[in-house]
């Protein structure tokens, strides 16, 4: 068998539909539309929760208990490998880290994850630190510092 000897499948192609031509294609005056209606029009983009100008379901329904959204905090998450570009000694401030460009922004606060190895003695502070990133910042002889 060559390439050129390849053919597709019986049923595997069909014919593209053809709206609003003539009385053969089956689908001609309205084009499947039905007859008149929001639906029929062009443009039309009906939202999924929609219900036709009935009440809609979210506010049938009774609204119950408390949301901490509007109240979580989100750090900024750093590993201890990203501090190894620090010379030994440094003292590493949530503002050096933005002016080195380790962090974008500073939301909530930092936090330190221990993520890798440190191999240089600085004094880091930072908001939080996870327990594997202290135990790692303890091993190498540095000092964590919760602002």
């Amino acid at each position: 068998m060559k390439l050129h000897e390849l053919e597709k499948n019986v049923g595997a192609t069909h014919r593209k539909k053809i709206v609003g031509r003539g009385p053969g294609s089956g689908l001609g005056k309205t084009s499947g539309r039905g007859q008149k209606g929001q639906k029929a029009r062009s443009g039309v983009s009906i939202s999924p929760v929609f219900e036709g100008g009935q009440l809609p379901l979210y506010r049938r329904l009774p609204k119950r208990g408390f949301s901490n959204h509007m109240f979580k905090k989100e750090y900024a998450v750093i590993n201890v490998s990203d501090l190894n570009r620090f010379d030994n000694g440094t003292v590493v401030t949530p503002a050096l880290l933005k002016e080195k460009g380790i962090i974008k922004k500073q939301l909530s606060g930092i936090k330190v994850l221990g993520n890798g190895k440190l191999e240089k003695k600085l004094t880091i502070q930072a908001h939080q630190f996870s327990k594997s990133a202290l135990e790692k910042i303890k091993d190498s002889g540095s000092k964590a510092e919760v602002i």
